[in-house]
């Protein structure tokens, strides 16, 4: 028993005022971010040169907070992993999800009696968040063009510079395109789109350069070779060498090669004249296996895998891929085929889609994200420039989210924004309400009525605005939606004022699992601290 913990214990309503305690100390210091009015926060970072972070970036302000009491920290932590989930399914709408998520509590708290049943009023709150989340879909609309813009700007916290050029990269892209956030090595922020399958590895030998002033080989209507086995002597792939070398035709192979192998084709390339590059498989273990694949798919080759037990000696002319140009640099390489999207790969970049929307793991998305842009063939870079380093670190963020944002609004569509998506739910569930008649659905009625309003209310009051004046009537007129940058009334479809459903629809939903998880906690127990 020697290595046992002590713990401390708390209950009831003394436990739980200290959970909220702690979530009023996150939440106050996240909300004030809030819409295009909000604030910046200013975080001292041991990680970050300089020492200091300046951002408006929810998540970033939410992973920086820990607090001395272990109860605190733990409601703390509960709603840092809500705000995680929503950036990790929507990649934006952490601010929403721990504004929705207090707001969610504090309602409960001023409800709730001791004549309820707290099992049932959570049961109902799940009922009516159910309606509400129809309502958000039903209300939805499909992105344009313009929309993309306004989706972007709004997301880069209304910077219409930065958010023209994420909608630009990803107006070239297309909706199965991927935009990456990469850091730019000078002030400027710019974007770049490779029309292709971008490859993490460039060529094995300078010799293959063919463009001295950007180093690169560059080789146009090219046959592909792809394996993943090590070509340790040339005569494994002598069946496909001599009618290329006879046919003056050009070859890439994206496979291991021995060191005499990469130097006979580098001599023959310098002394011969022969159009030839070769370059290393992507990634390692799996997603090596799945990339080579993928990478094969595109280009219309076999892979020859030693995971298959594939034999290259077997190989012929018919193996080989084809691609319209190949640019490979020192550390990438990108495969360009300009034909139409076949059957095959449609199926497979559906197939990968649901892989995604199975997966948790931000990394495991990130890297499907990857393969279905090497698939379709549209890939984006947007590099963040900054004067100082803290400028750019903020701006990154920034840019991240927006990039985010959009990808999630060309997937389910938009909302109203402002946080008047989730108040025109009010209605809705004011319909339902009206037929019911139990006590508990009565207080989850209220507990959520009240919440929905909270994304509202808080970029009304980071703008200086009572929630009251500017919307003096119970409920919002339909069209009547009032736009804190612009100081006036109107449609926010029509504003440009949108948000994404999926971040929307994501930041309610952890919200509600966060806070009636907090409402219905009756015991905690953490770690005994020693005492100084």
């Amino acid at each position: 028993m020697s290595n046992y913990i002590p713990k401390n214990l708390e209950f009831d309503q003394p436990g739980r005022n200290k959970l909220i305690k702690g979530i009023t100390k996150i939440s106050k210091a996240v909300k004030s971010t809030l819409g295009p009015r909000g604030k910046t926060v200013l975080i001292e970072s041991p990680e970050h040169i300089g020492g200091m972070t300046i951002t408006k970036d929810g998540v970033t302000v939410a992973n920086s907070i820990f607090l001395d009491d272990p109860v605190e920290n733990l409601a703390v932590q509960m709603l840092k992993d809500a705000a995680r989930r929503t950036a990790n399914s929507a990649g934006d709408g952490t601010t929403t999800a721990i504004v929705l998520t207090e707001a969610i509590i504090k309602a409960g708290e001023s409800n709730l009696t001791k004549e309820n049943n707290i099992t049932e009023v959570v049961k109902s709150i799940n009922q009516f968040s159910k309606i509400i989340l129809k309502e958000l879909k039903k209300n939805s609309r499909k992105i344009t063009k313009a929309r993309l813009l306004d989706v972007a700007t709004i997301s880069a916290n209304n910077d219409k510079v930065l958010g023209k050029i994420i909608a630009d990269a990803y107006s070239k892209v297309g909706k199965n395109g991927i935009v990456t956030v990469e850091r730019s090595q000078n002030h400027e922020t710019y974007a770049t789109v490779t029309n292709g399958i971008k490859v993490d590895r460039g060529y094995t030998s300078n010799l293959f350069i063919t463009n001295q002033k950007n180093d690169e080989s560059v080789l146009e209507d090219v046959l592909v070779l792809v394996c993943d086995q090590e070509i340790s002597n040339i005569l494994q792939i002598e069946n496909v060498l001599k009618p290329i070398i006879q046919q003056n035709k050009k070859l890439l192979i994206i496979g291991p090669c021995s060191v005499n192998v990469v130097n006979t084709l580098a001599a023959n390339v310098v002394r011969n004249g022969l159009k030839l590059c070769n370059i290393i498989p992507p990634q390692f273990g799996y997603k090596q296996h799945e990339l080579m694949q993928d990478i094969a798919l595109s280009v219309g080759a076999k892979y020859f895998s030693e995971k298959t037990g594939d034999d290259l000696s077997l190989l012929s002319m018919k193996d080989l891929g084809h691609a319209d140009k190949i640019i490979s640099g020192k550390s990438q390489t990108v495969i360009i085929k300009n034909n139409q999207i076949t059957e095959e790969i449609e199926k497979r970049i559906s197939d990968l889609k649901e892989q995604q929307e199975n997966t948790e793991l931000v990394a495991d998305k990130e890297f499907i994200n990857e393969r279905i842009a090497s698939l379709s063939g549209s890939i984006g870079a947007i590099y963040v420039g900054g004067n100082s380093d803290v400028e750019q670190k903020e701006k990154y963020d920034r840019v991240e989210d927006a990039v985010c944002a959009v990808r999630s609004a060309l997937e389910e569509g938009i909302v109203k924004g402002g946080g008047m998506a989730l108040l025109n739910c009010q209605r809705k569930i004011e319909e339902v309400f009206i037929t019911k008649v139990n006590d508990d659905e009565k207080t989850a009625f209220l507990i959520l009525a009240d919440a929905i309003v909270a994304p509202a209310v808080q970029i009304l009051e980071n703008a200086g605005k009572k929630y009251a004046d500017i919307y003096p009537h119970e409920y919002i007129e339909k069209n009547k939606d009032y736009n804190v940058k612009t100081e006036s009334y109107g449609d926010f479809f029509k504003m440009g004022v949108i948000d994404p459903l999926k971040v929307t629809k994501t930041a309610f939903e952890n919200a509600v699992s966060v806070a009636t998880t907090i409402l219905t906690t009756n015991a905690i127990i953490t770690h005994a601290r020693a005492k100084e």
